[in-house]
């Protein structure tokens, strides 16, 4: 895993979709630990959609990947801490920095439709040396689906609720130009799997 040590940075971006906005400020007083990886199907102990040991695990429910990370002894990131682990205190719009490029990540326009082994891009490593956290598979966090700006404590980190839709982050794809970036937001709804959704764990220590 990758220590992720205390600070505050901006979340969202006001040149993002409507879901990324207000932008406003995230504070962390205290380390945690996040997946230098995403979770493979090695790891996990079956295959999703796409074969390979090394490959991301995929094509699961939201409740999987959240027992998974428990039955680790770590939980599913919150929202908040997967973007402050993939951008950091600069607020990068990307791991690297604020341009695309498409040679540090696994995306729509390399990947012939498919995934990659995890890691396969180490010059995409965010700020604390986590991998694939643009590019791969999208992953789920612990978050339900509200509108910012994020607040841990009004019902969305409930993880006992397993009705609701849940954000997943990560981009894989160009939808419209930023779809990559570690600000993009998206949701799946409870009990639906998607071919291109995997997860990482954290955890605090």
């Amino acid at each position: 895993m990758a220590l992720v040590p205390p600070g505050c940075f901006i979340m969202g971006s006001e040149d993002g979709r409507r879901d990324e906005r207000p932008s406003h400020e995230q504070c962390f007083d205290k380390a945690f630990w996040i997946d230098r990886f995403e979770v493979t199907n090695a790891q996990y102990g079956s295959t999703g959609r796409f074969e390979g040991a090394d490959r991301p695990r995929e094509n699961l429910l939201w409740s999987e990947a959240h027992d998974f990370c428990i039955a680790r002894g770590a939980y599913l990131p919150t929202e908040a801490e997967w973007e402050y682990a993939a951008r950091g205190v600069d607020g990068w719009l990307y791991p690297w920095g604020n341009t695309l490029d498409p040679a540090k990540l696994v995306f729509d326009q390399n990947s012939n439709g498919e995934t990659a082994a995890v890691g396969s891009k180490p010059d995409g490593a965010s700020w604390v040396g986590a991998l694939d956290m643009s590019g791969n598979v999208f992953e789920f966090v612990s978050t339900a689906y509200a509108r910012y700006p994020y607040d841990a404590t009004d019902g969305r980190e409930d993880v006992s609720d397993l009705a609701i839709s849940r954000i997943y982050r990560g981009g894989i794809n160009s939808y419209i130009d930023n779809g990559a970036s570690t600000t993009i937001r998206f949701r799946l709804d409870a009990g639906e799997r998607n071919w291109f959704v995997g997860f990482r764990c954290a955890l605090v220590t």
